[in-house]
């Protein structure tokens, strides 16, 4: 039976590493030890630690980040900045501890969807992360009314081209169906159960009047983001909104909206912000709402399948959660991650295990690799071209070859993994995306290089082996062979699977005390070539195992 019940025993090994995947971008083997001695509660007390706010992003091409307000004419073009910008979060998914902020934060990205090449201008994008990062363990509900008023998601959905007597509809339709209450069983050709054609229209009514803030300069003080803007007249009044009453459908309960000043005929700039207000306020108060915002946050962390059972026994306790701690998200994952459910420990049957069950996006794969491996990377603050450069060619430039276009879904729904029914993850592979899945971990032990074949980053094998903290002892075959599978591989693998990767990949069917002396060879001369491209070849067979691919 699903259960929310606390899971209270001590993580271990294969738990630890289950929890730090999916509730965060992954860890070193060394944070995964750490985190095998905790309890489920313990550990996620310590995940919930919010990392510092990091400096915007610099310019190579001034120094200095280009946010204060806009870019100039000094800095580089448009595209360049977008780059720099995504790079830029990225490093975030790099550098940081293990957290959940990080990946949460990703997640209302893929929630809350945008597309890069819509936007035009990079401090959107910036901004927007900004919000995402300031809101990704905090209150959901108050982000859904900031994302009303984003730069980008305005620029997006067209909310500029939305003006009292010439609706445009597209974001109060993605709002409702998509970003809040979410669409129910169609009842008729207008009537969605949870919302109808109605809403749809007296919502767009709610969102109109408004521009893009292209100065950036509206910012709110309390956030210190910018955001869109009403359009006023000379006398300061919501001369584009649709001041009228708007009546809402019966589910709403035939709810009303109405500004709350009105000079004349105009309703004020802050009685316009404040329907905004009242219309979150209303989609809030609906059960479905909660419901919804759940399922999206299962999908993403624990499986994309939600039975009658699940549904019953998460998802709505999840849901109470959410509306009882005023829709805060910590509450809520603290709740998923300390379960029973959440580490396969509810139930006896091992066919709908979620533990190594969902087949990780290219972020998570390219991102996991580095983190554990700790891949050295440029210095952000110091070496800036270099930065950018690794960082296009050895991870953005990846994540596109492997379907993965980072900002850039090609749906306004966005990446079709995280909300594609009945597809969902699996849309990760395909013989093209596969291919490049596997050719990643090759080249990045080869070492990534840029045009000139110059190297830009490297997992080198022999670094990573040497440490103590990683393989406790090299010349040992077999336990340097089960430190790594143990580590890396979600579920334990049968001893035929560990033959295979130890005594045909490893070994090449020679004996284990043939690597001892090897190794010792190595210890005696520092010629590590013979040894190297057996530890190369064990690596990326690992990396391209299927069951790497899991999470």
């Amino acid at each position: 039976m699903a259960s929310l019940s606390p899971f209270s025993q001590t993580l271990g090994v294969k738990r630890a590493a289950h929890l730090l995947r999916r509730a965060a971008f992954g860890a070193t083997k060394s944070q995964i030890d750490q985190f095998a001695q905790l309890t489920p509660a313990q550990a996620v007390n310590q995940l919930f630690t919010q990392p510092a706010e990091r400096e915007a992003p610099r310019d190579p091409a001034t120094g200095t980040d280009w946010v204060s307000p806009k870019p100039t004419e000094n800095n580089s073009g448009r595209d360049e900045l977008i780059g720099q910008t995504k790079a830029w979060w990225i490093d975030s998914f790099l550098q940081s501890d293990p957290c959940v902020a990080t990946k949460s934060s990703f997640f209302l990205h893929t929630h809350f969807t945008t597309i890069s090449n819509r936007l035009r201008y990079a401090p959107s994008i910036y901004y927007q992360i900004r919000l995402f990062d300031q809101f990704a363990v905090g209150n959901f509900k108050e982000l859904t009314k900031c994302i009303c008023l984003d730069n980008a998601m305005m620029r997006h959905l067209d909310g500029q081209l939305n003006r009292k007597g010439s609706p445009n509809e597209n974001y109060a339709r993605e709002f409702l169906e998509l970003y809040s209450i979410g669409k129910g069983p169609q009842r008729g050709p207008d009537d969605y159960t949870t919302f109808t054609e109605l809403d749809v229209v007296e919502a767009a009514k709610v969102f109109s009047g408004y521009d893009i803030d292209e100065e950036f300069t509206n910012i709110n003080p309390e956030l210190n983001v910018v955001q869109a803007k009403v359009r006023t007249n000379d006398q300061g009044l919501a001369a584009q909104h649709d001041s009228s009453t708007k009546t809402f459908s019966a589910a709403f309960q035939n709810a009303t909206i109405a500004p709350i000043e009105i000079v004349g005929n105009l309703a004020t700039a802050e009685a316009a912000i404040d329907e905004i207000q009242q219309l979150v306020d209303l989609v809030f108060d609906q059960e479905a709402t909660a419901l919804h915002i759940c399922r999206k946050l299962y999908r993403f962390f624990v499986y994309y399948e939600i039975s009658d059972e699940v549904e019953q026994d998460i998802i709505a306790p999840l849901a109470t959660i959410f509306r009882d701690n005023g829709y805060e998200l910590q509450p809520v994952l603290q709740a998923l991650f300390t379960s029973q459910h959440f580490y396969d420990e509810d139930n006896s049957v091992n066919v709908d295990d979620h533990i190594g069950a969902i087949i990780k996006s290219p972020l998570d794969l390219i991102v996991g690799i580095h983190r554990f491996f700790d891949v050295p990377m440029p210095d952000y603050q110091g070496e800036l071209t270099s930065f950018y450069e690794t960082m296009n060619q050895g991870v953005l430039k990846p994540l596109t070859d492997q379907g993965m276009y980072f900002y850039e879904p090609f749906e306004v729904a966005g990446y079709p993994a995280y909300h594609q029914n009945p597809t969902f993850h699996r849309n990760w592979i395909s013989s093209n995306y596969l291919a490049r899945r596997y050719e990643y971990a090759k080249k990045l032990i080869e070492g990534i290089r840029d045009q000139d074949g110059n190297e830009l980053v490297k997992l080198d094998v022999m670094a990573y082996v040497t440490k103590p903290a990683n393989i406790s002892d090299p010349s040992d075959a077999e336990q340097l062979v089960r430190e790594l599978v143990d580590y890396l591989l979600p579920e334990e693998i049968s001893e035929e699977r560990f033959d295979f990767f130890l005594r045909a990949i490893l070994l090449d069917d020679l004996s284990e005390i043939n690597w001892k002396f090897e190794w010792q060879n190595y210890e005696s001369t520092g010629d590590d070539s013979a040894v190297r491209v057996q530890l190369e070849k064990l690596f990326n067979t690992i990396l391209q195992s299927p069951e790497y691919q899991l999470s």
